[in-house]
């Protein structure tokens, strides 16, 4: 891959997402918002379930046609869209599921959510591999949603494959939204890449999105209020921070790559004693 020019322009939207109706008309403006007022945008990230919402019994009719809005808005603009999510049923399952739009409008990728937000997300199945593609003569980008970015381990196989910036978007309306900021510069420090963590608001989320660089710092923090945020991202730092470490410190994934140990994930007796992954029970239930 040649590399050319390592700037690149990036703008989320953080938007209300409604739970009864369809979001895309809505987020297809907001593109064209995007477009008028950033025109210099490479990419734009929506959060995760923009298109429909939360619920999973509001899964896509035809996901080829919701697609193909993003792909046409895509190939007016040239420009990259990642959607969101939306929930699809195949072969009886449903997955939170996420497409990856190129500039000239093709589907450069696809991706199922792997860590599914259990309990809570009942009845949605969990992805099995991970996505990676390459902007040209920029770098290479992974994807995850949500609670993926709870797991090391997939950030792990997105960095051990090369992945220089992590688009994710997310839907949190919880208390945990702080935490999440937290593992997303934990995340971006540790892995030594870009975080780019768009939440929605309303029935999308409580805001409060944030990019992050490779030392960990915050490019960017929304608030709880609709914005759209352009942050120019410098994959440059990326490649100075993992050759020589952010601030001349630590070289974390030279150190990985070159580690003496080897670890077991195989589950141990003490997380078998855990129990089953089920909700908290109300106080007073009679089991």
């Amino acid at each position: 891959m040649t590399r050319e020019d390592s700037r690149f322009l990036v703008t989320g939207v953080q938007m209300p997402i409604s739970m009864s109706v369809s979001n895309i008309p809505a987020m297809r403006a907001k593109v064209e918002e995007v477009m008028a007022l950033f025109p210099g945008t490479d990419m734009i990230v929506f959060s995760e379930l923009a298109m429909y919402g939360p619920l999973n019994g509001r899964a896509s009719q035809d996901p080829e046609a919701d697609v193909a809005v993003f792909a046409g808005l895509a190939k007016k603009h040239g420009v990259w869209i990642i959607p969101g999510s939306f929930f699809v049923r195949r072969e009886g399952r449903t997955y939170n599921h996420a497409v990856v739009i190129a500039p000239d409008g093709t589907v450069a990728g696809r991706y199922d959510k792997l860590f599914p937000f259990a309990p809570f997300e009942a009845g949605v199945e969990g992805g099995t591999e991970i996505l990676v593609w390459d902007v040209p003569r920029v770098g290479r980008f992974g994807l995850s949603i949500c609670y993926d970015i709870w797991f090391p381990e997939v950030m792990r196989a997105l960095t051990s494959a090369g992945v220089e910036v992590l688009i994710h978007p997310t839907l949190t309306s919880t208390t945990d939204r702080a935490a999440e900021n937290a593992i997303a510069r934990a995340t971006a420090v540790q892995f030594q890449c870009y975080v780019v963590d768009v939440n929605g608001l309303e029935g999308g989320g409580n805001g409060r999105s944030i990019v992050t660089d490779p030392a960990g710092n915050v490019a960017y923090h929304a608030g709880q209020v609709p914005e759209i945020f352009p942050v120019m991202l410098d994959l440059g730092l990326v490649r100075q921070a993992r050759a020589s470490g952010a601030n001349g410190l630590g070289q974390v994934l030279k150190s990985w790559r070159d580690r003496r140990v080897r670890f077991d994930d195989a589950p141990g007796d003490y997380l078998a004693s855990l129990g089953p992954l089920v909700a908290m029970a109300k106080r007073g239930a009679e089991g």
